[in-house]
């Protein structure tokens, strides 16, 4: 749930293991690339503004298994930035 602040909206604090899903959308490409980070929330954010901070910068960010996505920011269309819920593992009864 997202709560709000004198100056927006305020994301739940980030928990040490939880993966933090994020979607990129590329200009002219059909589908958006997704990726689970590592990074808190913050983190990614700020590496989208200094990428977004130079006219021929590259958002580059790593995913949990170690691979790196590359994209030019002239190309970038969005970044959507989510936390991903804990994966719960079995059954449950209700």
């Amino acid at each position: 749930m997202i709560q709000h602040g004198p100056s927006g909206p305020v994301a739940p604090p980030h928990r040490e293991g939880e993966n933090v899903e994020v979607k990129i959308g590329v200009q002219f490409a059909p589908r958006e690339l997704t990726l689970e980070s590592t990074l808190s929330p913050d983190e990614v954010e700020q590496s989208v503004a200094r990428a977004l901070s130079d006219d021929n910068g590259v958002l580059s960010l790593v995913d949990e298994k170690g691979r790196r996505v590359m994209v030019p920011v002239s190309k970038l269309a969005y970044v959507e930035i989510a936390e991903q819920a804990q994966r719960q593992v079995g059954f449950t009864a209700r």
